[in-house]
């Protein structure tokens, strides 16, 4: 688009008025620089030379001259002579000369001056004339102005709402000056730059953001200000911006589901992960809609725990294409053993409709599964200062590593030691340790030393050994010593700390390997045993390491026989200054015996070790403590130090068990096993100023959170050592000492070698002071101010649950007796995992319930539960239902309570249907429909609805409750929502043809699903089941058959049975095959049908044209209707070539014959009409071969009727004698008994053979049934002998009169002179008189037209259309007078027609006359004909066939165009001779006339008028004078016969004719011949005129309502000579008549458009007439009494007189009697009108003209109605009449002018 800047100067262009602009696109202006550069810089061709097509000046100034040049070259191949014209205006100047002369190839230039004397714009033109044309080169020059190029619309690209898309343009400025711009828009959109300024050619990109908020279609101008820098723009331009915008939507799926139902709410499960390890798992973000959409994927709010999420995703935010997909990760890294981890993923798109959420769930657990190979190790005997080496397995079952440390010294200071001591074990492996027995000492050793595991309970392993040497050699321990020991121990009840239950248990349970099983499967294993009195591994631990310090073992049954205190020992300071002093640190520790028997107490404490016990043995009383020195003396400095000093006790020389031998509690002696206490020490003897080692270590996790409930809670940390050097920690209380003390760590010290690792244990019961955040742990390293800071999470929390929707439920109303479920959420927002239970009262259980109404909830889930609310009654019902909750880990404590508000409102609730009758329509009997009901529910509440259809069949029908029913529903029970409407799909299956009522009904349904009300009615359906139905309309003849009226052409295909066929239900066997189908192995198919008809082609001479039939299918259902005419073949299966045996039957031989040689054709053979729809099918019969030919064929309708049809064709000799008859059975019309004048009646003989007939009827017949009959002429013919001519038909004419009321049976034969005869059945009935106003019985079936009357469409080839093809008169008078009005319309675009109309005659009597008989029709017009029908003066049943005849302007003109030549050729012939040799004889064109005899005979049209019994070879030999032959003719070979027919199979009954070599020179002369052009072929249209006359007196019997109407006394029907009277000087003829017809029709229309002529009337009517004529009797007008009809006389030669009709009068004293004009535009004239002395006279006008001027009337209206000219509805017109004397001068003047043209008009046709 471009945009220009125009300044106010006018335009200066010159007149072009008589100038003849050739080419207009020449002359057009082109806007815009960039247009004229172009326009001015491109040439192009005109007539042959190459021009520019115009010159344009656009940089100039006032008062100066400015010249350019146009050049002409002439690139055609010839000499160009051009006239020039010159600018008109006198601003272009050229000097050239008038004509230019341009050789091919060369050029001339021509300057053009231009002037200008003002600042405008000037345009003129120079035209070029040459010999082919001329054309114009446009002169401009235009003022320079701003200019802008810019698209006229910008599409931008489809955007979401609530997002943005651009696009750029060019903005350029395409003029010569500098230009600026600024944008106006609104939302939503939005250009940028907004404003700027362009220089002459710049171009700028202008952005366009298009930012829809709502899903719109989009369209706004943007306007666009330009003009000079600094001052307001004053141009303005437009860019229409176009955008759609639509709502985003997206979608999460997780691919490892496929079920639907999840996909709605995805949820990831990870499964069990173990603490330390990560999961993925991906899911996938979809985007079904057709933009891009943008999101976020965040965490759902108040979801996060303590420790942070567990969960990480890998995208945040993103774009996703439209159907694309993004695939997200999400990591699981659990932090906290035991745990379950939820969290949800909100997935947010801007402009979205909807938000999705993601559940994300993982259980964490420890994951480690580690056993041992046993529980036990037993080293059995060693020597003392020996070492013994035992193998035990540590097994990880788990998929995760396991970490381990074992809680023993293996550095020397325990006679135990297990290598490795510490390290992690890979997934499903194992590890073989090596536990090493070392004892430095002749006692019984026993430790159990725990296994540490991360993330895990201990595992405990039982070290026994027993040392023996030279002096000492104590009882050796054994396993099952302290398997027994340990299981009488936890059996004891009175004395905790005596062995007092020691008894031998002989049944105590040995595992695989004979080693006795440990306690804890004994416990399982018996049910009697202290299992639930035994400790956890973790008590047991704690309770190892801590002893006594432990405050929650001080009162526990499980007390420890001796104890150690402190269990800690600390040397983090060592003062000496160098290895040879002698001070040492040292410090004590405590041992207590708490058994009643005396202990010794052994150290263990090698020789090199920097620590040292003393006294290394000591004996402690029972019940008492003893304290030891511990020194750290170190060998080396500035280094660290540690060890775990053990120390077993046991009983001295059984003391103990003395004492339990005294007391009775044991019967033999038992062996006791020692027990080991131990005491941590570390040091450093690091020297002050001393920088101690720099640590490098890990926690893991650094964060420690127990659960958030009052319970005794455990964890794990793992203390990495990840440098080079040694590492000591020690845990540091100084800092928080309050709740440091809270937290027991064991141990508290130790030393950690490089690369080894610590496995601390965390113990705490949380409290609610403790701080949310939590509190820290410092843990020392290397005795330094090094520290590690571990986070601990203590504190109780109270749980949290919050109920959706503020804790309110709201059901909306719901049906009384139904149920209405809703969703609701419960959300734990706490971090303990509760269970939860809803607590219902009794009364509202019925009316309410929840499901689950339990379950559990992890921290941060969210759980749905269904409630359901059944009212009873209708009101409004509030229930506050009760939801428990408790933390799992205590269950039965801790709980709290929440209510829910729940209401709800019962209500009545009832459906209905939007169409109370809901009509299908038609539907195919055996086929299926879909259908939708639309059900609405304008009640408040949804109603549960069980439906029920009851049918009902319009049809007798005597079995109707075995008829399944045809509506079939696909939904019998649903629920429809309040105020909506459900779509009831539904099928029909109509099975059989009736008119199916359904009466749909419902019952409610209540909650249980039971019908808890009576059937209602909803609607009723309406369906009519049919079958394909065709019917025949229209029939039409053509060839042969032309001629043939559509009565007998519809009696010859039985048209009238075909449609009652058609319009029946078809039989089973006719549905065999629904569709048309191959199903028959033989040339001759099975019939499936007993509906059987002939087609009777009719007959025709040999080698005539073919007989065709158009018949006009008209479908009337409302279903398409699939047909097909099925010949043999089209039945038969087509069979592979081996498969045929060759061997066929006469019949089907002759079939064969027939469908190979295409005898009968079917055009198109098969169809589809479409509901409404109308199609042509032509059948057609080729008199090929004489005989009779019989062809079957199907007529199949698809799923319908499937009919026989007979195709019967006769082709006759030419010589032959032949009338066809269509039927031998004909029925008269009935006729009363008595009746004194029988009608006439008519049986049609058709002539189907080339030469005249004379038939005759057999009188015997006749004269015997008169003689039957009393002599009474029954039935008499009129004509008994005749001739028919050649393709012609005539009427045989009779008289039935019966005797008696019965049914009359006579065969009369028909014979043919020299020829068959024919035996015909007439049959004729007899009835007495009937009743008045009974059913008229003078219903003739002949004169009973079944075709219709209106043809709608044209058949092929038809251009002309009838608007009635038959015209029915029914029942009227003799000697009566009727008229019709018909139409001929030209349906062709193009072509001119002319028709004319062939008039029949009855009784030497023209019956039926129309007017115009002969007429031409332009492309899609018109014409009005106007019938009149005369009936004769004797009773007869009329059945005329009017014959109009049309032909094209077009082939006329071809034929006299022909004509002429042939003339012009016969002209020449005749003129001219020429002198030739003899030997030479030239081929010379032989002009033959068309009214020569010889060849006129034997030239057939398609009447087969035949009259010469000469063979035409032998004319024309005669005519051209060519040599005959004389004899046989002479053959040198016998050649083969031609491929036609088969002469020697008599079983066909054919004969084909030889054609001898004198008939092949015959036809070579023949082509030689010239003949004169024969007219064309007239298309013929046929009109059916039908109609019963009666005898006035019998008219008058039967008919008297209708005697007034349609009676009028006319003049006798007899063609005699008139006899003049009185009145013949009113007669007019000629033009004279016509003009005064003419002049009093005007006069009528004018004087009814007159309103003044109107008003007068009115005014006019009341009052009195003041003047009276005199008296005029006439002596021409028969008068009779209105009840008798005149007199008639049949044979009387003298007619009656031409009534007289007065114009105006009136009458007094008896009833005026009118003459109406009937509809149909008969005007009735009364001769029954009485006289009488008083009756007034007015001048009297002759009554034949009076109706020609109302008939004139009436056929202008109906032609005005037609032309659609007549507008009933419009106002009446309104006419300015001019002065009166005007008025009437002019008129005169009009009316004398068209009656002088009209009159010549007429003489001069008249002499034509």
């Amino acid at each position: 688009m471009l945009a220009e800047a125009r300044g106010s100067g006018a335009q200066w262009t010159p007149s072009t008025s008589g100038k003849d602009i050739k080419d207009p696109g020449i002359h057009q202006r082109q806007k815009g620089g960039k247009h004229q550069r172009q326009a001015s810089s491109q040439r192009s061709c005109f007539l042959g030379l190459e021009i520019k097509p115009e010159l344009v000046w656009e940089d100039w100034d006032l008062r100066r001259e400015f010249t350019k040049t146009l050049v002409l070259k002439n690139i055609h191949s010839k000499l160009q002579k051009l006239h020039v014209r010159p600018p008109v205006s006198k601003f272009f100047t050229t000097m050239i000369p008038q004509t230019i002369v341009l050789s091919p190839g060369t050029s001339f230039s021509m300057p053009v001056i231009f002037r200008p004397l003002q600042k405008c714009e000037y345009e003129d033109s120079i035209e070029f004339q040459g010999k082919d044309g001329s054309f114009q080169v446009c002169l401009r020059a235009i003022i320079p102005c701003h200019a802008l190029e810019l698209p006229d619309s910008v599409l931008l690209p489809l955007c979401a709402v609530q997002h943005s898309s651009h696009t750029t343009f060019l903005l350029k400025n395409v003029s010569k000056l500098q230009t600026c711009f600024q944008w106006q828009c609104t939302a939503p959109f939005q250009l940028a730059p907004e404003q700027g300024l362009l220089k002459p050619g710049q171009e700028c990109p202008i952005t366009v953001i298009f930012r829809p908020q709502e899903a719109l279609v989009c369209q706004q101008q943007a306007c666009c200000w330009f003009g000079e820098e600094g001052d307001k723009a004053e141009s303005c331009c437009t860019v229409l911006l176009q955008g759609l915008a639509k709502y985003p939507c997206l979608q999460l799926r997780n691919p490892s589901t496929k079920d639907e139902k999840e996909q709605c709410s995805p949820v990831l499960h990870f499964g069990s992960v173990a603490v330390g390890q990560s999961l993925q798992k991906h899911f996938d973000i979809f985007n079904p809609s057709p933009v891009t959409a943008s999101f976020s994927l965040l965490h759902l709010s108040n979801g996060v725990p303590l420790l942070g999420s567990e969960f990480r995703c890998d995208v945040t935010r993103g774009k996703v294409a439209p159907g694309g997909s993004l695939r997200a990760t999400v990591t699981y890294t659990p932090a906290v053993v035991d745990t379950v981890a939820v969290e949800y993923l909100s997935l947010k798109c801007r402009g979205a409709l909807n938000e999705n959420l993601l559940k994300l769930t993982g259980n964490c657990t420890g994951g480690v599964k580690v056993s041992l190979s046993s529980s036990v190790v037993d080293f059995g005997c060693v020597e003392e200062g020996q070492a013994v080496v035992q193998t035990v397995e540590l097994v990880n079952s788990s998929p995760v590593d396991a970490i381990y440390q074992w809680d023993l010294d293996c550095s020397g200071h325990s006679v135990f030691s297990i290598h490795p001591a510490n390290g992690t074990l890979r997934p499903q492996s194992h590890i073989t340790l090596k536990a090493v027995y070392r004892p430095t000492y002749p006692i019984a050793h026993h430790r159990r030393v725990a296994c540490l595991i991360l993330h895990r309970d201990p595992m405990f392993l039982d070290l026994i050994g027993t040392c023996h040497s030279e002096h000492q050699q104590p009882a050796i321990l054994k396993p099952e010593h302290l398997v027994l020991y340990k299981l009488h121990w936890y059996r004891r009840q009175d004395l905790p700390d005596t062995p007092s239950a020691m008894q031998p248990d002989h049944n105590v349970p040995l595992d695989q390997q004979g080693v006795l099983c440990p306690l804890e499967e004994q416990s399982h294993q018996r049910p009697d045993s202290a299992g639930s009195m035994s400790r956890t591994p973790m008590e047991e631990y704690y309770e190892t390491c801590m002893g006594y310090m432990d405050p929650l073992s001080c009162g526990s049954l499980f007390s420890p026989h001796v104890s150690m205190v402190p269990s800690e020992l600390l040397f983090n300071h060592k003062m000496s200054s160098s290895l040879l002093t002698s001070s040492t640190s040292s410090q004590s520790v405590s041992i207590t015996n708490h058994t009643r028997g005396k202990l010794s107490l052994v150290w263990t404490v090698p020789q090199d070790s920097p620590f040292s016990v003393a006294p290394l043995a000591f004996d402690l009383a029972p019940l008492k403590s003893t304290s030891f020195r511990v020194t750290y003396d170190p060998k080396q400095f500035n280094t660290l130090h540690a060890a775990q000093l053990e120390c077993f006790a046991f009983y001295k020389n059984n003391s103990m068990q003395q004492v339990l031998q005294d007391n009775k509690q044991i019967e033999e002696p038992l062996l006791c096993p020692p027990w080991c206490v131990t005491v941590r020490v570390i040091g450093h003897s690091f020297q002050p100023g001393k920088e101690h080692f720099i640590p490098c270590c890990s926690l893991k996790p650094p964060r420690v959170v127990f659960p958030a409930l009052s319970v005794l809670s455990y964890r794990t940390v793992l203390l990495q050592n990840c440098g080079d050097l040694p590492l000591t920690f020690c845990l540091d209380h100084s800092s928080y000492p309050a709740l440091a003390e809270s937290v027991f760590v064991v141990p508290n010290c130790g030393l950690i070698q490089p690369g080894n690792h610590q496995i601390l244990t965390l113990r705490t019961t949380p409290t609610e002071d403790s701080p949310e955040q939590g509190f820290s742990l410092h843990f020392q390293l290397n005795a330094a101010k090094h520290t590690k800071e571990l986070k601990v999470v203590s504190v109780v929390e109270k749980l949290c649950v919050s109920l959706e929707g503020d804790s309110s439920l709201y059901f909306h109303p719901t049906a009384v007796g139904s149920r209405t479920t809703r969703s609701h959420h419960i959300r734990n927002l706490s971090r303990l995992p509760l269970r939860f239970q809803w607590s219902i009262p009794d009364p509202d259980q019925e009316l309410i319930f929840v499901e689950p109404d339990a379950g559990e909830l992890h921290p941060n889930e969210s759980s749905a539960q269904i409630w359901s609310f059944s009212p009873l009654a209708e009101k409004t019902y509030t229930f506050k239902p009760t939801v428990t909750f408790w933390p799992i880990q205590t269950p039965g404590f801790n709980k709290s309570h929440l209510t829910l508000k729940v209401v709800g409102m019962g209500s009545k609730g009832f459906i209905e249907a939007e169409k109370a009758v809901l009509d299908v329509g038609e539907i195919l009997v055996g086929s299926c429909r879909s259908i939708e009901v639309p059900l609405v529910n304008n009640s408040p509440c949804p109603v549960s609805f069980c439906l029920s259809v009851q049918q009902k069949l319009v049809e007798p029908i005597c079995d109707l409750e075995n008829v399944p029913s045809a509506l079939q529903l696909d939904c019998e029970r649903g629920t429809i929502a309040s105020h909506s409407t459900l779509l009831l799909r539904s099928t029909v299956r109509p099975q059989r043809r009736a008119q199916h009522l359904w009466t749909i009904s419902y019952q409610t349904l209540n909650a249980s699903g039971f019908v808890s009300s009576p059937p209602q009615a909803v609607c009723e359906v309406r369906a009519k089941g049919v079958f394909p139905t065709l019917k025949v309309i229209d029939v039409c003849g053509g060839g042969s058959v032309g001629r043939l009226s559509k009565v007998l052409l519809w009696k010859l295909f039985s048209l009238g049975s075909l449609n009652e066929h058609l319009l029946s239900n078809p039989t089973s066997a006719e549905l065999t095959y629904r569709t048309p189908t191959r199903h028959s192995l033989r040339s001759c198919p099975s019939i499936f049908t007993k509906a059987m008809l002939d087609f009777n082609f009719s007959a025709a001479p040999l080698n005539s044209d073919p007989s065709t039939f158009a018949l006009m299918f008209h479908n009337p259902c409302s279903i398409p209707v699939d047909w097909a005419f099925l010949f043999p073949e089209d039945q038969q299966i087509e069979l592979e070539y081996w498969a045929e045996t060759g061997e066929f039957s006469s019949t089907e031989l002759y079939q064969m014959k027939v469908q190979d040689n295409h005898l009968f054709s079917v055009s198109p053979r098969s169809g589809t009409l479409l509901p409404g729809q109308q199609r042509a099918v032509l059948f057609s019969y080729s008199h090929d071969f004489v005989g009779t030919d019989r062809f079957p064929v199907v007529f199949k309708l698809s799923y319908g009727r499937e009919i026989l049809l007979n195709f019967q064709g006769v082709t006759v000799e030419r010589d032959r004698l032949y009338l066809h008859f269509a039927s031998k059975r004909h029925v008269f019309t009935s006729v009363t008994i008595g009746d004194c004048t029988p009608p006439r009646q008519g049986y049609e003989l058709h002539n189907g053979g080339a030469v005249p007939v004379h038939y005759e009827v057999d009188k015997a017949v006749l004269s015997q049934l008169q003689v039957d009959n009393f002599n009474h002429p029954v039935l008499c013919c009129l004509n008994p002998e005749g001739e028919v001519l050649p393709g012609k038909t005539i009427l045989l004419e009779w008289i039935f009169s019966p005797m008696e009321a019965k049914m009359y049976y006579m065969d009369i034969l028909i014979h043919i002179q020299d020829g068959d005869s024919t035996l015909v059945r007439f049959e004729g009935c007899g009835f007495h008189s009937p009743a008045l106003g009974s059913k008229n019985p003078f219903n003739c079936i002949d004169t009973e037209a079944s075709e219709p009357s209106v043809q709608r469409l044209p058949f092929p080839g038809q251009v002309v259309l009838l608007s009635e093809d038959s015209v029915s008169l029914g029942n009227i008078p003799v000697c009566s007078q009727f008229s019709r009005i018909l139409f001929l319309t030209n349906v062709s675009h193009t072509d001119t027609v002319h028709y004319t109309w062939d008039l029949l005659q009855q009784d030497n009597q023209q019956v039926v006359q129309i007017h115009p008989e002969r007429g031409s029709l332009c492309p899609r017009e018109s014409a009005l004909c106007v019938l009149t029908f005369t009936s004769t003066d004797y009773p007869t049943c009329y059945q005329l066939d009017v014959i109009c005849q049309v032909i094209q302007e077009a082939a006329l003109t071809r034929y006299h165009d022909a004509l002429q030549r042939w003339e012009e050729e016969k002209e020449r012939q005749q003129d001219e001779f020429t002198i030739t040799d003899k030997k030479h004889t030239e081929s010379k064109r032989v002009l033959i006339d068309e009214v020569l005899p010889q060849i006129q005979s034997h030239v057939f049209d398609s009447n087969h008028n035949h009259s010469s019994p000469y063979s035409p070879f032998i004319l024309l030999q005669e005519l051209t004078g060519a040599p005959v032959r004389k004899g046989p003719s002479f053959r040198k070979y016998k050649t083969l016969p031609p491929i036609c027919g088969s002469s020697s199979c008599e079983a066909l009954g054919t004969i084909c004719t030889k054609v001898t070599r004198a008939e092949r020179r015959a036809q070579r002369e023949m082509a030689k011949v010239c003949r004169r052009p024969e007219p064309p072929q007239p298309s013929l249209l046929h009109l059916e005129v039908t109609a019963h006359s009666h005898e006035l007196l019998e008219y008058l019997t039967h008919f008297p309502e209708q005697f007034n109407e349609r009676y009028r006394w006319l003049q006798s029907v007899k063609p005699q000579q008139l006899e003049t009277t009185s009145s013949a000087g009113l007669q007019t003829h000629g033009p004279e008549r016509e003009i005064i017809t003419h002049v009093l029709t005007s006069l009528l229309r004018g004087i009814l458009d007159d309103p003044a002529f109107t008003q007068s009337l009115i005014t006019s009517a009341p009052k009195p007439i003041s003047y009276q004529l005199g008296e005029n009797t006439p002596s021409h007008c028969s008068s009779f009494p209105s009840s008798l009809p005149p007199p008639h006389c049949p044979t009387s030669s003298h007619c009656v007189p031409q009534p007289q009709v007065p114009l105006s009068g009136t009458m007094t004293g008896h009833k005026e009697q009118h003459n109406p004009v009937d509809s149909e535009g008969t005007a009735g004239c009364s001769g029954n009108r009485p006289e009488t002395q008083n009756t007034l006279h007015t001048e009297h006008v002759p009554a034949d003209m009076m109706e020609d001027v109302l008939l004139n009337t009436l056929q202008n209206l109906m032609m005005e109605a037609v032309r659609g000219e007549l507008v009933l509805t419009a106002h009446p017109r309104t006419v300015i009449l001019p002065p009166v004397s005007t008025r009437t001068r002019r008129t005169s003047k009009a009316v004398a002018e068209d009656e002088t043209e009209h009159l010549k008009n007429k003489q001069e046709t008249a002499e034509s």
